[in-house]
């Protein structure tokens, strides 16, 4: 199968799911007769869909669901309810998609849960794949969707669900990255352009034009032997500006719209480093404003971290670390940034020594060996 129609039959995997569960199987039972659909279709299509992709998937998929109930003998009641196929016609036209969205990001689930559980209904992805991606044995994996699946078993597709918590779980999704052979990344813009086909709330643009301007800038953000070019650095010949130029249109609308939330705030402060073509042409005042809007909004110590870097750049590399004093030193990237700002302000032994610190408590290999990079130029430009 190619690449696009592996991509059509996912996106259609939350649809079938709606479709089964308005025919009486549960989400689990449901979800689990799709991930079979999907599997058949990757065997059977070939390069050629059949010509409703939709109607053939909920069709597989429910003849798997029934063959698993038939085999429950101590189901017979249910058999007897299931048992009676809806008549062949036209597949419903009813999208349950956005019920999805909200049962997979359920506050009753962790993050974890909630990250796998969408990928695997609402990204159509396996298992195996989703295992993967988070670097984890496949067998965790299952046990953890299993779990995820048990705790929403119960919850219609009916229920209220809270838009925040989906935009969270997708944030989760995109910034989890990239691992094996899935794109995590580029799943959560697909799935966050899903969802803005569903919604027209401002805050779902936002996030989906923070995911394309960050996306944008992918290209350059490592070179060919796996190092990290920091934002100043990159080439920014290759950042993709198709990408960037749909992300500020995005980004222009829902800001329009006047109801400003957090994910439109940073991906404001996206837009203004995808506008500038070198870095020196950087409106860095602009971009502290849009941190004042953002710290106002969440309060956030990670928010306020960053802001920091903003005045440094702004104002001076003192200036960034009186704005960093109030914080504290445990936050992640702490001593990353006060290198930065040290090394900003002149002070290159401190920076060279914080330097160290940061790359001594880095979770990533990447992020480990630029940390120590820096230590090591600004020992080897002192000595």
């Amino acid at each position: 199968m190619s690449a696009l129609d592996a991509g059509l039959v996912r996106s259609l995997a939350p649809q079938v799911i709606g479709v089964l569960v308005r025919r009486g199987a549960d989400f689990a039972s449901a979800e689990d007769a799709v991930q079979e659909a999907l599997l058949a279709a990757h065997e059977q299509w070939g390069q050629e869909p059949p010509r409703d992709p939709k109607a053939w998937l909920v069709t597989v998929a429910w003849r798997r669901h029934l063959d698993v109930v038939r085999s429950e003998s101590s189901r017979r009641a249910r058999e007897e309810r299931v048992d009676r196929e809806p008549p062949p016609g036209p597949t419903p036209s009813d999208d349950d998609t956005l019920g999805l969205y909200f049962l997979c990001a359920h506050p009753s689930l962790s993050p974890s849960a909630a990250t796998a559980l969408t990928l695997r209904a609402l990204g159509g992805l396996t298992t195996r794949q989703i295992a993967e991606a988070h670097l984890v044995p496949e067998a965790t994996m299952a046990q953890r969707i299993s779990r995820a699946k048990r705790t929403v078993a119960d919850v219609s597709l009916d229920t209220p669900g809270d838009l925040s918590t989906v935009l969270r779980v997708l944030y989760l999704v995109f910034t989890e990255g990239y691992a094996g052979e899935v794109d995590l990344a580029a799943e959560a813009v697909r799935l966050a352009r899903q969802l803005a086909a569903l919604t027209d709330e401002p805050e779902v643009h936002g996030l989906l034009a923070l995911f394309l301007l960050h996306h944008a800038r992918r290209p350059a953000r490592t070179l060919p032997d796996g190092r990290l070019v920091p934002l100043d650095e990159q080439d920014r010949s290759l950042w993709d500006t198709a990408l960037a130029a749909e992300g500020i249109g995005l980004l222009q609308g829902a800001l329009a719209r006047d109801r400003l939330g957090q994910y439109q705030a940073q991906a404001a402060i996206a837009a203004l480093h995808a506008d500038a073509r070198r870095v020196e042409e950087t409106d860095w005042v602009q971009v502290v404003e849009w941190y004042d809007e953002l710290v106002a909004l969440t309060g956030s110590p990670v928010h306020r971290l960053n802001r920091a870097v903003a005045v440094g750049e702004a104002d001076g590399g003192r200036a960034g670390l009186r704005a960093l004093a109030d914080l504290d030193p445990a936050l992640p990237r702490y001593a990353a940034v006060s290198a930065h700002l040290h090394e900003r302000a002149g002070d290159l032994a401190d920076a060279a020594r914080l330097y160290a610190e940061a790359a001594a408590v880095a979770t990533r290999t990447a992020e480990r060996d630029h940390l120590t990079r820096q230590a090591a130029r600004l020992n080897r430009d002192r000595g």
